[in-house]
């Protein structure tokens, strides 16, 4: 019997998509902001209200995605009171609709509750139909999960070998 590596110990994780994309999205209050972005709600105190974001964790959550070019701030004033902001997905926050999309699908099978889910994306307008995310590549092909391989891409490295 031989003693397989995996081809993927010889590549490097330093530059790693998903832990960069981690830094920005990897902890639970950060989807539920954008979970509120999504379905509309974009004004601090509604978004504080309705998720029960803690104050500080909001205004930190915020800062960082405002940082990091997913959501830009608004400002809009109620007559008879201070200008505040309200905040809005920029297009790299839009592109994160999939994302979110995938985990309420994932969730829901994996993750039920008795009653159905709480949340259900569907086709706007007069299709109305639920809207779900599957894989496909470019040449149209919708493959199953063991179906694809992650390969090395032109930013790969290789592992500094172990001495």
């Amino acid at each position: 019997m031989t003693d397989q590596v995996p081809e993927a110990m010889r590549w490097s994780t330093e530059n790693c998509t998903i832990s960069r994309t981690m830094e920005i999205l990897g902890d639970k209050w950060t989807f539920h902001v954008l979970r509120e972005l999504f379905v509309g709600v974009r004004r601090f105190e509604d978004m504080r209200a309705r998720a029960g974001i803690p104050r500080q964790v909001l205004t930190d959550r915020l800062a960082a995605l405002i940082e990091r070019g997913l959501i830009r701030r608004e400002p809009y004033r109620l007559p008879g009171q201070r200008e505040r902001y309200e905040y809005r997905l920029t297009q790299a926050g839009l592109d994160l609709y999939p994302v979110l999309v995938a985990m309420i699908q994932w969730g829901d099978q994996y993750l039920p509750l008795d009653g159905g889910p709480p949340l259900e994306p569907r086709h706007r307008g007069d299709c109305g139909e639920h809207v779900s995310v599957v894989l496909r590549c470019e040449a149209g092909h919708e493959p199953a999960p063991r179906e694809v391989a992650f390969r090395p891409g032109p930013g790969a490295q290789l592992r500094a070998l172990a001495g």
